[in-house]
Parts: C-alpha cells; sequence; structure tokens
C-alpha cells in the first residue's frame, strides 16, 4: 500500500503542491495537496478503494478542537478520567473468581474497544466496575476520532420525553434518531428505567434498530436478562453479535470507603465542633482579637473548602485539633467525604500494610489517602521522621499540592521552620491560608486569675 501526490484527494486547492515544501496543515511532508485527506494505491476489491481518508500525517487526536467537540458531544465530560490504564482489578480480598471476572472483562473491554463490531454486554452489580469499563471504551474511540454518545437508560427515556414538550430544543424524532444512529452508542445502567409500555416500546425500537444495522453498542445492566423484555433480551442472548461478560466483584466503593473509615480518626472528636469551641477566654485583646481572627477563617473554610489548604499553627492545646476537626464535622454532615488522621497513625497506618495478613497492599492505602477528597493531617511534624516517612508524607503533600486537592494541616511548627521542599508549597498563597493561633495554650490561660482588658 502506498499514497502518491496522483492519488490524493482531486478537490481544487489555491496551489500546486509542488510548489510547497511543507503542507500548510500538519507541517510535514506534503502529500495530501493541504486538502488533509489521501487516497490510497490499492486493489480493486479492497473496501478502502477508491474512498477518503485522513492524511496520516494529521491524526485526529491532534485536533484539540475536533476533540473536545466530540466529548461534549458524547456525555462524556464526567468519565474523561476512566481509561482501561486505571481499572483495578487487585481490590482488597476478593476471591479467585471474582478477580478473574474482573480482569476477563477488562481484557475483552479492551479488544472490542480497539476493534468495535457488534455488541459488548457487561453484567455485574452495583459499583463492580462495569461502568468505568463502558466508559473506557468510549474515551479511547474519542480518541480515534469516532463519534460516540454515552447516556443513562433512565436520562436516555427522559430525554425522549422531554422531545414531545413544546419548548423542546431538540424534538422528539430528531432526538429518537440521533440516538439510535450513533456511531458508537453506550447505554448504561440498563433495567433501572420505569418499566411503562411507552419506555418498553421506545427501547425495542432502539435496540431493533441497531440490532438489525450491526451497529456498535456497549450496554450495561445489573439486571437478571430474565427480567427484561423479552424482544430485548432475545436480541441479547444473540451470541452472533453479542460479546458478554459477567463481573462478580462486589462494590468496590464499599470498600474503599470501610478502608477510609478505618483510617480516619475523626469519630473520637464528633465533639469538637463550631459551636463548642470556646472564644471567650482569660485572654489579652490581641490574643482575643487573634483567636477570633483565626476562628472565622476557619468557618470560611469550612464553607467552601474547593481547591484549597489550610494551614494552623500553635503551641499544643492552643485550639488547632479542635478546629481542624469542627471544619471535618461540619463538612462530614454535607455528605463530604473526609478523612482525618494525625500523621503519627497515618505512618503507622501505611507500615501495617508491609504485614502479610491485611486486605490491602501499601500501595492502596496510599492511593487512598493522598486522593481522598478532604484530607486533615492533624499533629503535622516531620520530627523524628524516618527517610522512609518524610518521602511518604511529601508525596502525598506534593500529590495534593499539583491535583490543588482540599487538605488542612495542624502543627506547632511555623511554615517556615518546616523543610524546604514542604515550606515552598505551603507558602503558596495561590492555595494556602496559613493562619496562627496566640501562642498560648489553653491550659495556661485557665491558670490566669482574670481576664485581662
Amino acid at each position: 500500500m502506498s499514497m502518491s501526490r496522483e492519488n490524493t484527494s482531486t478537490t481544487p486547492t489555491a496551489e500546486s503542491n509542488d510548489d510547497l515544501d511543507i503542507c500548510r496543515i500538519c507541517g510535514g511532508e506534503p502529500i495530501c495537496q493541504n486538502m488533509g485527506l489521501v487516497r490510497y494505491d490499492v486493489p480493486l476489491d479492497d473496501p478502502r478503494f477508491g474512498k477518503l481518508f485522513r492524511c496520516p500525517n494529521n491524526p485526529v487526536d491532534l485536533d484539540a478542537e475536533r476533540q473536545e467537540r466530540l466529548r461534549k458531544l458524547s456525555n462524556l465530560g464526567d468519565f474523561a478520567d476512566k481509561g482501561f490504564h486505571n481499572f483495578e482489578i487487585n481490590r482488597g480480598s476478593l476471591t479467585p473468581a471474582e478477580a478473574t471476572s474482573l480482569e476477563w472483562a477488562l481484557r475483552y473491554a479492551a479488544d472490542y474497544a480497539e476493534n468495535p463490531q457488534g455488541w459488548i454486554l457487561l453484567e455485574g452489580p452495583y459499583g463492580c466496575g462495569k461502568t468505568h469499563l463502558a466508559a473506557a471504551i468510549g474515551n479511547l474511540r474519542l480518541q480515534r476520532g469516532d463519534n460516540v454518545l454515552f447516556i443513562t437508560v433512565p436520562d436516555l427515556l427522559d430525554h425522549l420525553r422531554a422531545g414531545f414538550q413544546p419548548s423542546s430544543e431538540s424534538p422528539y424524532d430528531e432526538a429518537f434518531e440521533r440516538i439510535r444512529s450513533a456511531s458508537i452508542l453506550i447505554l448504561d445502567d440498563l433495567g433501572a428505567e420505569n418499566n411503562s409500555a411507552w419506555a418498553r416500546e421506545k427501547l425495542f425500537q432502539l435496540f431493533n434498530h441497531r440490532y438489525t444495522r450491526r451497529l456498535p453498542t456497549v450496554i450495561t445492566t445489573n439486571n437478571d436478562l430474565n427480567t427484561l423484555d423479552a424482544r430485548i433480551r432475545s436480541r441479547l442472548l444473540d451470541s452472533s453479535i453479542v460479546g458478554r461478560r459477567t463481573i462478580m466483584a462486589p462494590d468496590y466503593r464499599t470498600s474503599i470507603r470501610n478502608e477510609l473509615e478505618t483510617a480516619s480518626d475523626l469519630d473520637r472528636y464528633e465533639n469538637f465542633t463550631f459551636d463548642t469551641f470556646t472564644l471567650h477566654r482569660k485572654l489579652t485583646s490581641p490574643e482575643r482579637s487573634t483567636l477570633e481572627r483565626v476562628y472565622e477563617v476557619a468557618r470560611s473554610f469550612a464553607q467552601s473548602p474547593e481547591s484549597s489548604w489550610l494551614y494552623i499553627s500553635g503551641p499544643n492545646g492552643s485550639g488547632k485539633t479542635h478546629l481542624a476537626a469542627a471544619i471535618a464535622n461540619q463538612l462530614q454532615e454535607q455528605r463530604q467525604v473526609v478523612t482525618f488522621v494525625t500523621v503519627p497513625d497515618l505512618l503507622d497506618y501505611l507500615r501495617i500494610a508491609f504485614n502479610p495478613n491485611v486486605t490491602f497492599t501499601l500501595d492502596q492505602r496510599f492511593q487512598l489517602i493522598r486522593n481522598t477528597p478532604i484530607l486533615v493531617l492533624d499533629h503535622f511534624t516531620l520530627e523524628g521522621c524516618s527517610t522512609w516517612a518524610r518521602e511518604k508524607l511529601f508525596q502525598i503533600v506534593d500529590y495534593r499540592y499539583v491535583r490543588r486537592l482540599s487538605t488542612i494541616f495542624t502543627t506547632h511548627s511555623k511554615w517556615d521552620e518546616i523543610e524546604n521542599r514542604f515550606r515552598i508549597r505551603v507558602a503558596d498563597n495561590r492555595l494556602c491560608n496559613i493562619i496562627e493561633l496566640p501562642n498560648v495554650s489553653y491550659v495556661d490561660v485557665l491558670r490566669r486569675g482574670t481576664t485581662s482588658k
């Protein structure tokens, strides 16, 4: 197979390719007459004969504008991080059969993504990884320039119903045609929809259209196929077009949540709230003013912790742990995922993973901690830490710094007293707010005879 100037697109161009040393489109060898399209020298019986193809010097994955447009149309924006490279098949205490089912599903989905012919049906319980694999297929095909549409079945039906509204921007007929004719259609959560007669009929029409035309389709479900419409079930059971893979692994999110709860000490501080934090102590006016300012900064952080850090320093017993726990408790009440851990306990939590009897590996525990949405590192100190401990702490801090993950430090060390590689990250005022509590412990304040004016 070869390409030549004679076999490029015959569409007229502004100037002859013979007069150019480089292509205006890709800046490479001028083989497409600046049109971005080529024909291949292939035999008459070759399916590529006479067809135009994108110039190999200008692959679609370099077309940022097109990629962005395809992603917006695909509904895969929320799943942009889902790929085959980060699909976990070693999850805690899986049985051999569960681990094998994950490995087989991963391999099959990856092979299908390379050559999406026919259908693929991914079955399994909630949280086992079906949607991750389905999205990974979609993301790979987007990178290859395909038009992909990802939609949950309940959302699909709601979208079609909305098409009947007079104010709808996408009339029903237009919406249904776009969905059923998508180059690659991913239908997530089949069986979760309202099982009305209208819904059954619309789904059958959709499935039947793609079945008769052998259009690439990815389907996920946690339902027994026997509970589905018989007409849809018969098509899903046709092994000549549908490849089925069943994942037997349990909900990985439950194991992750349980593991994070194991690491977190927040339940020990359930009474540490903003309401129980004492502001009116026997303080001097400057001390009280400082404490009130720190208190307000902490409350503000609890209202909006996104992409920010808070570094709270002060002597032992000054109230920094109370404020950090108050922030964490308020965020947890708002159903946000918070991991509250003292640094010595964190290091023990990581070290114990070397024990062969634990279900989570060191790497798994390390990944959970550094990726937790909101992390509170209480009693942050490098004093007495081994080289291994310092390196692990830096890896956590640096990872969260680069990704702007919400983090709270409490420490008796002022920011300019810590190791340089930590200090330059804490000192970034675009990310981190540094606050210092009065240089006096609560016990010392109680010993004072009267409140200073």
